[in-house]
């Protein structure tokens, strides 16, 4: 018979982060200020389609996430 190894309850999980979720939101935050000046950087009208499909994501992810 094979004894399988279970984890307490109390015991906190190695495999989930815990505490990195600001550093991730900085990390990705600063990839798009990255994006949103390099395609600026390149093309004025690419930088405007990239910022109005960007809001309207939001917009709509918002949006049926309140639904």
């Amino acid at each position: 018979m094979q004894q399988v190894n279970t984890p307490s309850p109390n015991s906190p999980d190695p495999l989930i982060s815990k505490g990195w979720e600001r550093e991730q939101y900085v990390g990705i935050i600063i990839l798009f200020i990255s994006l949103i000046a390099a395609v600026g950087y390149l093309s004025r009208r690419l930088e405007y389609a990239l910022l109005f499909a960007v809001t309207l994501s939001i917009i709509l992810v918002v949006f049926f996430l309140t639904m």
